[in-house]
């Protein structure tokens, strides 16, 4: 355990480190402060949701392990996500799905979700001043059960899951309105299928249409915005995925040549070939799209959303948002889900985590590894790379949990041992 002597006297030594390569580690700080990143609910429960009336499987959605204290109802999730706010510093929103409904016994169904069955999230977000984003849930009903949802031939299925993600939007647009910040709206379908289709082609014509009739109203960018998530394969839709990422690519730019000027496209971590990073694809589409959002994940040989560590892909991520001046402009979601480690710690090691990656990545001195590459200077180039990597960007992170009133280090394990001992135990 640190002192806070020791926590200040490393830093300012990390400070005059930083300074020799041009960094203000002070505005740096400044910065990171006022970067959120929404941490998703659906870990505090393994992707149970609330409704309690839906049932049904589908999408590869598996969130694996029978660790106790999983959280039963909104109020627990409630709780265990304030636990985890207090151990994680800098801004925070929470990413909600549409799942998480509270409907307290009332018979309606998805496409018929209001607002008032979200109403203590609303109430709960407000009291904490945070934010909220949300997502459709177009997988774990019985609608959903074949993979298909808004690419679904059959009209009334297909019906069903525009009418959902139409009540999402002005769901979304409401929260957003209610707590005066935006809300990011991100629209993923689990649709495709385990074996080769015979026409690709009418199948993604249907979810261009639906994503149309979707995303034609139009509300104020203050309050919502709407994004669309690819993916490469998921567990029974190995062969084929509706919307992959060149569906989605060609989609958000057909959507904004029609007037839908706030859709973004999103990149999940996990959504790739497990040889292929991401990192390359951010400066080329910040080159043509105003704004992204990326859901942090750690995949494990395929989509697998483990726990968020300090692994070279999410600091590649972090970096390459940093040398495109894309903080700002990137909107950045945790996306992960483990079931055999205790749920808050597991929010605050992918949260910790994909903070300090941003951190390291606000440290770089990139102006000066830029201004070697435009001088020709490689060799200096790569070696600069190399030292930016080993600069003790953890005395200033130790530096940052302390003035947020964090605890530094894994000191926040003890809250965690406390509270399970107290609180989750007593859920068996």
């Amino acid at each position: 355990m640190q002192n806070e002597k020791m926590i200040r006297q490393s830093y300012e030594a990390a400070a005059a480190v930083y300074a020799q390569y041009g960094v203000d580690t002070d505005a740096v700080l400044q910065q990171l402060k006022q970067l959120p990143v929404s941490m998703h609910c659906w870990q505090g429960d393994d992707v149970t949701g609330l409704e309690r009336t839906a049932g049904g499987v589908s999408g590869g959605i598996m969130s694996t392990g029978a660790y106790p204290g999983k959280a039963r109802n909104g109020d627990e999730l409630r709780s265990d996500l304030d636990l985890a706010m207090t151990l994680i510093p800098g801004r925070q929103k929470i990413n909600l799905h549409a799942s998480y409904a509270e409907l307290d016994g009332e018979s309606v169904d998805r496409d018929a979700y209001e607002t008032r069955h979200f109403s203590r999230w609303i109430a709960w977000a407000k009291e904490r001043g945070v934010a909220l984003d949300f997502n459709p849930t177009c997988f774990g009903h019985p609608k959903a059960a074949d993979n298909l949802t808004l690419s679904h031939p059959d009209e009334s299925i297909r019906r069903f899951w525009i009418d959902h993600c139409k009540a999402s939007r002005r769901i979304a647009a409401d929260i957003g309105k209610e707590l005066g910040q935006p809300v990011v709206n991100n629209i993923w379908v689990p649709d495709g299928m385990k074996d080769m289709p015979a026409d690709r082609y009418a199948y993604r014509r249907l979810l261009r249409d639906s994503l149309d009739e979707i995303l034609a109203e139009r509300y104020p960018a203050e309050y919502l915005l709407d994004a669309v998530e690819c993916k490469l394969f998921g567990v029974g839709v190995e062969s084929y995925t509706v919307g992959s990422h060149e569906f989605y690519m060609g989609y958000v730019a057909h959507a904004r040549a029609n007037g839908c000027d706030h859709l973004m496209l999103t990149l999940d971590m996990g959504h790739f070939h497990p040889t292929e990073t991401i990192a390359d694809k951010i400066s080329s589409l910040l080159l043509f799209n105003p704004k992204l959002l990326i859901h942090v994940s750690r995949g494990v040989k395929w989509d697998s959303d483990h726990v968020v560590i300090s692994d070279e892909q999410v600091f590649d991520v972090m970096r390459e948002i940093k040398r495109a001046s894309g903080f700002g402009r990137v909107y950045l979601a945790t996306d992960f889900f483990d079931g055999s480690i205790n749920r808050v710690a597991a929010w605050v090691i992918g949260l910790r985590a994909t903070q300090k990656a941003i951190l390291a990545a606000l440290l770089e001195p990139t102006e000066k590894l830029k201004a070697l590459e435009q001088a020709g200077r490689y060799t200096d180039r790569l070696a600069m790379m190399e030292e930016a990597r080993s600069l003790p960007y953890t005395a200033v992170w130790d530096q940052f949990c302390a003035a947020e009133g964090v605890p530094v280090g894994a000191d926040w394990l003890d809250a965690v041992h406390a509270y399970e001992n107290e609180v989750l135990k007593l859920r068996q």
